[in-house]
């Protein structure tokens, strides 16, 4: 019986995504979560498994999140074993009687309320069940209890039926499961055709099996178990319940998306799933299989439009599943652990690897991947291991796995193993056989099942083992190196910024300042189709990697040549492959693939096509040649069957003109996708215009896959030659296509894709200046938000660079163009910022001149002659325009209420120098606007008033993936705390502060050693997922309640619907910068090619939060490139409640622009640490004042001449915003800003008005603060005893944030606070622990123990009735330690992935650990009682840790780049006072102690076997010590003895 609960507003509300509406595009969401599942080995089925699965998910429910209305979840979901004795008592009194079991399926149905369009759907699902040969049996109504659902759900509820099939063929189990799936895609297309409108967003089918059913919907996690009365049945038994919980970056109500699918539930994001499903796509006409026969034609589209990247994965496994591969080998092909580069794989299994890669590309991007299929359960983990998943065994034959432990407790002494899924790897359960498999076993096993490596030998070619060709090359152009230069776009900068450095120092330049040229649709200029394109980058929902010291997992092989028949594993062993190590081809190379058929026994042809037209048939022409080529790429392979097309641009002259290569590949890669015929052979492009990284990274990204870049060569052969450097022909093109590879990689990993072969076709790039017809023709699904220029201008640029190569242009006689986009110079490319206005804006402030700031806003605001930005296109209506009367001034609210709305931006102490900072911060806190700490720390000095008023601290403190100074303390000084999830210049990558940069000063507040190089790595380590991101803005309204949380976004499509996840994940203030800002040292690829304007990004953001219902709860900040008061009143129009500024202040306090910030070399003392160079510094904060002055008053005028009388009353008001009339530009005319300034309708406000709803008042750290206040107020020791579960995260933060309030970061004398712990510990167990506070616990913890650990000490061991082997047991999860700043850790068992990253001074014992153990250590003493994971010491600059090395191999695991590996050394005694005492020596007895307190504090029985036999153990143990560590410790060592000669340290 159903229960109607009484509906509040919105009643004509659709289920499912809004349509495409303004900037908001339901194809950017994302979605992340807490997933698990709990099964008997032995198949034995029970009630208890599917109640065990409900609280599972109640325990999880921390991992979603809701919207603006509490009872609105994202959805929840469990899959069971068909169960059988269930489904006959429920169906003994319906008119059928069900066949035995096995012998029938059950379709599970949603379908739509209205009476007509449901009756129409159940004719088709039973029309199809009956054509396809099958029996319905009959239907049955699912009984639901729909109470307890929220407002915004209930209109959106389907009607939830079961159709019973009965197996008409007598068919096997497995082949009538093929046919229900078969059954099911017709079903869905013919819905799909019918087009039925009140089905929309109500239609979808859960699950049609005859061996499991899935119960899900748009539920709360507790919701589940209440809503569907089956899973309360005694009689719904199941020896497997596979669970999910979903957090998605919308609140739009969404059935069909919640999970598990029907064979899947996944936690993590896949970042190429644009490729992947084109790649499917063009799959079609190759695509055959014995299994389905006929049927398989019905199955197209295979994956739908539209769907989430989860259900586009569920759908290619199915049909692996279907097509007869097992789930574990289906699943090791979209998953593929890292095989390329990995020296530890034994070859048979990399054989498997490399064999199926040619099969089926990647499905890239983080993941925990649970799978199912009714006989067996499984759960696998992505090669980076970026996802948590623990299980544990029982000895009464129950595995359970989770997200996190704790989610179902068990009796311990009944726990046989606690283990966590490692990179790459898989558990899975047999419950037909009834056992655990071990990855090792079923690897082998698969790896065995066909001699892979020997049809690896029979197939593969690798190109570089091809003999080189002989004989007369291709056609060499006899044209002059200049004149090709100047016909492909080539400028002086390129030759000297952008090809010199990848020569000299085989990496690509790097550059400061951002960018302030205009984007390519408003230049003059003639610009290369490439820089239409920009990068995409992973912020938030999933993380980047770290290309150089993270390049196991990366792999730029790529192959060419057709894809072999997905479906036919044996008979694609006779197709032959070629392989590329990396995919930049020299001439050589390509000259090898053009011949390749001239070798014998070999399947390859390939034909070149000329990708230039006529240059007397003018722009009209391109069209034309287009068309041509597409049909000869098309023909060549349906007819001729040619299998390798190159793409030329060699028949370049005066009569021909080069085809733009990007453009020329897109169209013929997406032509042969259409015809199904691109997985027929591979495209390989030769062009003479691609010569920097986003160049090669745009034509990857849209389907080539190898490119030669000819006339790069020859450029770096000139340029060899003009430099007098002493390098051969083949070291000068080596060092080119070393700096071009890590280049690609370094794009790839900024999205956190880690193989070429998956980027290729993927399209990670949104269009800026591109028009929508232009992009679907030949990019088709790539975004454009903001049209722009067509092919008829494409060919015109075009057109315009040839005529200067073959015209009479003087200039160009004999010398390349300037450029001028890097640098100002004369006729080149216009600069916003410029000698006039940088000098009118400093003599404004300095001169407190309100005229001459007039001048300076008028340069800027007025582009009439020059357009730079996209707002210089924007008409702000004005009273009259808008039928409103203009108000005088002086009812316009105030100067100083105006200003409190302004911040500085995020510069570090250490990129600008401390009077610069200092100047920033006194000068914001007078105005009452807010500065910011970059993430650089701050001293702790400033965080008291001067003696007149004046206060050096900043308001807003920065957490960035460093973590450098980020502790209590620093967090409990802060009005707001901002997490910098990217930064404008370069998002998606991390920073490095060299080591000549870092002197006393900067170590001191960063805890670091001087001299000592500093790496901030590209993600937060703790900043995996939006669920993460949640975790941390907890564990920071912890660690301060008082502060603001704030996270920093950088503009992207799709941007919006993460800056809804970001609310929905509690932010009080998010901040959107545009690509232009940024002041520190970024590559210049990223410079100019990453992240898109502002105007679009904020404006994207508020319409989506508009959509949601989530505007008021959380302000908007923009920043990146806000120069003038016109700039404010833009911004509030589209909708930020807040304004950033960082270069404009800069210039004020004195900046001139010389863009050398990275070089350490300012000549006015801002960006430089230079003691000389500082004290030329001239800026104070009157300066600073004056400028915002000027900008408030800049803005009260605009308001009274709009006719408002305050800023609230514009934010967000689009409509006042229109397109310039008559803009007279050959390629601006024809950008549309109607997207962008689409109006969402809303009911209320839509500014910030409200607070986010935090729930940290009802937490256990209450109940520890009232315990310990004794300690807090008088410094009297106290001691506590308490129980904790796994949803009582970040224990001891808010007590640490009281601590550090009272005592700053000294702290306590230590056990002060003594606190003894029993149970599971949610995540961020201990996180900013201060000083003399110490956590004893009696359990185990989750991950992010000790994250940013201040002083406390953790000691964690497992408990006694426990019946595990400690040292071969997980006890603490992934990322432990992460940027720790002092303290010490003792954990009797193994932790997970990432232990102690970042770690700058903490002191850590633990049993074994996992991959990347001590990544971009800087400091602190790390001990390592068992064998370590991969890549230990990856980026460790500073530190030490002791590894015990029993079987000998620790070396091949660790990664050597920055250290080296001693023997632990030294006599026991008592020379050591401290445990940090000098680090170089002392090893033996710094060991010893460490494992005394081991022993003492975990009572482990590891560390007293190695004491009790300390002579054996020793010699086995390594020392791993940074090279650049030592350096720097012996000259602070010979500094001090110069100073004090008989001192000690």
């Amino acid at each position: 019986m159903t229960k109607q609960p009484t509906a509040m507003k919105n009643q004509n509300q659709r289920p499912g995504l809004p349509a495409r509406q303004g900037l908001y595009d339901p194809a950017n969401e994302h979605d992340a979560c807490g997933l698990g599942f709990v099964a008997n080995i032995k198949n034995v089925k029970s009630h208890d498994i599917v109640r065990d699965g409900l609280t599972i998910l109640e325990n999880l429910e921390h991992r979603g999140a809701v919207g603006a209305d509490p009872k609105a979840g994202d959805g929840v979901g469990m899959l069971i074993q068909m169960p059988d004795a269930f489904y006959r008592k429920v169906t003994a009194d319906l008119p059928f009687e069900l066949p035995q079991e096995g012998a029938y399926g059950v379709g599970m149905l949603f379908l739509p309320p209205d009476d007509a369009a449901r009756a129409t759907i159940e004719d088709i699902i039973a029309e199809k069940i009956i054509a396809e040969g099958h029996l319905v049996l009959g239907w049955r109504d699912v009984p639901v209890d729909n109470s307890d659902l929220g407002y915004s759900i209930v209109p959106t509820e389907p009607v939830i039926k079961q159709v019973f099939i009965g197996n008409g063929k007598d068919h096997e189990q497995q082949a009538f499961e093929r046919d229900l799936f078969v059954v099911r895609r017709l079903i869905e297309l013919a819905v799909k055709a019918a087009e039925i409108k009140q089905a929309d967003g109500f239609f979808y089918i859960p699950s049609m099996s005859s061996f499991t059913v899935l119960y899900k919907g748009l539920l709360l996690s507790s919701q589940l178990g209440p809503y569907y009365d089956d899973l309360r049945d005694p009689d719904t038994v199941s020896a497997m319940a596979l669970v999910h919980q979903r957090f998605s970056t919308n609140t739009f109500p969404t059935w069909s998306l919640s999970q598990p699918f029907r064979m899947i539930c996944h936690n993590g994001e896949i970042n190429t799933v644009r490729g992947n499903v084109n790649w499917m796509a063009a799959r079609h006409e190759t695509l055959s299989s014995g299994l389905f026969g006929d049927d398989l034609e019905k199955l197209w589209p295979l994956i739908e439009e539209g769907q989430s990247d989860t259900a586009c994965f569920d759908n290619a496994l199915e049909l692996l599943v279907m097509g007869g591969y097992s789930p574990a080998h289906a699943m090791m092909m979209l998953i593929p652990e890292a095989w390329a580069g990995n020296p530890l794989m034994d070859d048979e299994r990399r054989a498997f690897y490399e064999y199926n890669a040619a099969l089926m590309e990647p499905w890239d991007g983080p993941a925990a991947v649970a799978f199912s299929n009714g006989r067996q359960i499984g759960a696998t983990l992505d090669r980076n291991g970026l996802r948590p998943a623990r299980y544990y065994v029982t000895s009464d034959d129950r595995v359970v796995m989770a997200s996190e432990m704790g989610v179902l407790p068990a009796a311990e002494e009944k726990i046989i193993e606690k283990w966590r899924l490692q990179p790459g790897k898989m558990l899975l359960i047999d419950m037909e056989e009834g056992r655990i498999i071990s990855d090792d076993e079923l690897k082998a096993e698969l790896a065995g099942s066909h001699p892979y490596a020997e049809w690896l030998a029979r197939t593969q070619i690798k190109l570089e083992e091809l003999p080189a060709p002989t004989g007369e090359a291709h056609v060499h152009s006899d044209l002059p190196l200049l004149t090709q230069q100047q016909a492909f776009g080539y400028s002086q900068e390129d030759l000297k910024f952008l090809i010199t450095p990848m020569l000299e120092r085989g990496e690509e330049g790097t550059g400061s300042m951002g960018t302030d040229t205009p984007p390519s649709a408003l230049s003059d200029k003639s610009k290369p189709l490439y820089t239409y394109f920009k990068q995409l980058f992973a912020q938030v929902t999933n993380p980047p990697i770290d290309p150089i010291r993270e390049e196991l997992v990366m792999s730029l092989v790529s192959f060419i040549g057709p894809r072999p028949n997905l479906l036919d594993l044996e008979g694609s062993s006779g197709i032959k492959r070629l392989e590329v190590a990396q995919p930049i081809l020299s001439n050589e190379d390509l000259e090898k693939i053009r011949r390749i058929s001239d070798i014998k026994d070999n399947a390859f042809h390939a034909l070149t096509l000329d990708m230039t037209w006529d240059a007397a048939s003018g722009p009209g022409g391109l069209k034309t040649r287009l068309d041509a080529l597409c049909a000869e790429a098309e023909k060549a392979i349906a007819d001729s069957h040619e299998n390798i097309i190159i793409l030329s641009d060699r028949g370049l002259c005066a009569e021909r003109v080069a085809i733009p290569a990007l453009l020329a590949t897109s169209a013929v890669h997406h032509h042969l996708i259409r015809k199904g015929l691109r997985t027929s052979a591979g495209l390989v492009v030769e062009t003479g215009e691609a010569r920097e990284i986003h160049h090669l990274c745009t034509l990857a990204g849209f389907g080539a896959e190898a490119i030669n870049p000819y006339l790069a060569f020859d450029t770096v052969d000139q340029l060899r030659d003009k430099l007098g450097l002493e390098l051969t022909r083949e070291e000068g093109h080596a060092h080119f296509v070393k700096a071009a590879g890590k280049g690609i990689r370094k794009v790839m990993s900024k999205m956190g894709i880690s193989t070429y072969q998956s980027y290729c076709g993927a399209q990670i790039f949104d269009a800026i200046g591109l028009a929508q017809e232009f992009i679907d023709t030949y990019f088709t699904g790539t975004s454009t938000t903001i049209e722009g220029i067509g092919l008829a201008q494409v060919a015109e640029e075009t057109l315009m660079r040839h005529k200067g190569a073959f015209g009479e242009d003087a200039v160009l006689k004999d010398a390349l163009d300037v450029g001028g986009e890097y640098a100002v110079r004369v006729r080149g490319e216009d600069h916003v910022w410029n000698a006039g206005t940088v000098g009118a804006l400093q003599h404004a402030v300095r001169g407190n001149s309100r005229d001459q700031y007039r001048d300076y806003a008028r340069q800027i605001n007025e582009q009439d002659e020059h357009l730079l930005t996209l707002r210089g296109l924007f008409k702000i209506r004005m009273a009259e325009d808008s039928g409103r009367k203009a108000i005088s001034i002086d009812e316009v609210e105030a100067v100083e209420e105006i200003v409190k709305r302004f911040a500085t931006g995020a510069m570090s102490l250490g990129s600008i120098s401390p009077e610069a900072h200092e100047t920033l911060a006194v000068a914001m806190n007078r105005l009452g606007g807010k500065s910011n700490t970059g993430e650089g720390g701050e001293e702790v000095h400033r965080f008291t008033p001067e003696d007149n008023g004046d206060s050096k601290r900043s308001a807003i403190k920065q957490v960035a993936s460093g973590r450098f100074g980020v502790t209590a303390e620093y967090l409990a000084n802060s009005d707001m705390i901002q997490i910098k999830m990217a930064q404008g210049a370069k998002p998606g990558e991390g920073g490095q502060l060299p080591g000549h940069k870092v002197d006393q000063r900067i170590a001191a507040v960063r805890h670091s050693t001087p001299g000592v190089g500093l790496i901030s790595p590209p993600p937060h380590h703790d900043i995996y997922s939006i669920e993460d991101l949640a975790q941390l803005i907890y564990d920071l309204k912890n660690a301060n309640p008082r502060a603001d949380i704030s996270v920093k976004l950088v503009s992207e499509v799709g941007v919006g619907t993460v800056a809804a996840g970001v609310s929905k994940a509690r932010a009080d203030h998010v901040t959107i910068s545009g690509f232009e800002g940024g002041t520190g040292a970024s590559p210049l690829t990223s410079i100019k090619h990453a992240g898109s304007p502002w105007e679009i990004g904020l404006a994207e953001t508020h319409q989506t939060l508009v959509l949601n219902d989530l505007r008021t709860r959380i302000a908007v900040q923009v920043d990146g490139g806000l120069r003038t008061g016109r700039d404010v009143i833009i911004g509030a129009l589209l909708g930020a409640d807040e304004f950033g500024f960082s270069t404009a202040p800069l210039i004020a306090a004195g900046c001139i622009m010389m863009r050398k910030c990275h070089l350490n070399t300012c000549p006015v003392g801002i960006a430089t640490q230079n003691e000389t160079l500082r004290k030329r510094f001239t800026g104070t904060p009157e300066h600073v004042i004056n400028y915002f002055f000027f900008i408030a008053e800049e803005v009260r005028e605009m308001l009274a001449e709009m006719g408002y009388s305050s800023l609230n009353e514009i934010i967000g008001q689009t409509d006042l915003l229109d397109t310039r009339d008559a803009v007279n530009h050959w390629k601006a005319e024809g950008l549309d800003f109607t997207r962008l300034f689409t109006k969402i309708e809303a009911d209320k406000e839509v500014y910030h008005s409200h607070g986010q709803d935090h729930p940290i008042d009802d937490i256990l750290d209450r109940k520890l603060i009232a315990e310990a206040m004794p300690a807090l107020d008088t410094k009297t020791p106290v001691q506590i005893d308490t129980t904790i579960t796994n949803v009582d995260r970040s224990a001891g933060t808010m007590l640490s944030g009281e601590l550090a309030l009272r005592y700053g970061h000294a702290g306590l004398a230590d056990d002060t606070i003594s606190v003894k712990l029993r149970g599971t510990a949610g995540q961020s167990f201990g996180t900013f622990l201060a000083r003399g506070i110490s956590f004893e616990l009696e359990g185990e913890a989750n991950d992010y123990v000790g994250k940013g650990l201040s002083g406390g000490r953790i000691a964690i061991y497992p408990p006694k009735e426990s019946a595990i082997v400690p040292e071969q047991s997980i006890i603490v999860g992934n990322t432990v330690l992460y940027g720790a700043v002092d303290g010490e850790c003792y954990f009797r068992g193994v932790a997970g992935e990432r232990f102690a990253v970042r770690n700058s001074g903490a002191i850590a014992v633990v049993e074994g650990a996992g991959d990347h153990a001590c990544e971009y250590m800087t400091g602190g003493c790390v001990v390592v009682l068992g064998a370590t994971g991969r890549n230990f010491a990856a980026g460790m600059s500073g530190g030490i840790a002791y590894v015990l090395d029993e079987d000998g191999n620790f070396e091949s695991r660790c990664n050597m780049s920055m250290v080296e590996l001693e023997p632990v050394t030294g006599e026991l005694g008592n020379a050591l006072t401290h445990v940090k005492d000098d680090m170089r020596t002392h090893d033996a007895e710094r060991l010893y102690k460490l494992l005394e307190n081991h022993a003492r504090y975990t009572n482990s029985q590891r560390a007293q076997d190695i004491l009790a036999d300390w002579e054996t153990y020793l010699p086995k143990f390594h020392k791993v010590m940074p090279t650049e560590y030592r350096r720097a410790l012996n000259e602070l060592a010979e500094a001090e003895n110069a100073d004090q000669p008989a001192a000690g340290e």
